[in-house]
């Protein structure tokens, strides 16, 4: 493996500190599935022992918040630049 040699992108650790330990990217795909589990779980919470439903709108608009923050992040991402 004389002439072949693996090349690597430099990025300064003062500016990405996180790349002195390998990672210095994203993972939109996990954070949006982060982003749908949260979801769920703020309308599992509509299940509770709660009389009102002030609680249950504010948890509703939540999670739909949350699902708009992601389908406009995804088509953001797919849109060519």
């Amino acid at each position: 493996m004389a002439g072949t040699e693996l090349q690597s992108t430099h990025v300064d650790t003062a500016e990405v500190p996180s790349a002195e330990w390998g990672w210095s990217g994203e993972a939109p795909k996990l954070f949006r599935t982060m982003g749908v589990i949260a979801a769920i779980f703020l309308l599992f919470m509509i299940i509770g022992n709660h009389h009102g439903r002030v609680e249950d709108w504010y948890l509703i608009g939540f999670a739909a918040l949350l699902v708009l923050i992601i389908v406009v992040d995804a088509v953001k991402r797919r849109r060519p630049r």
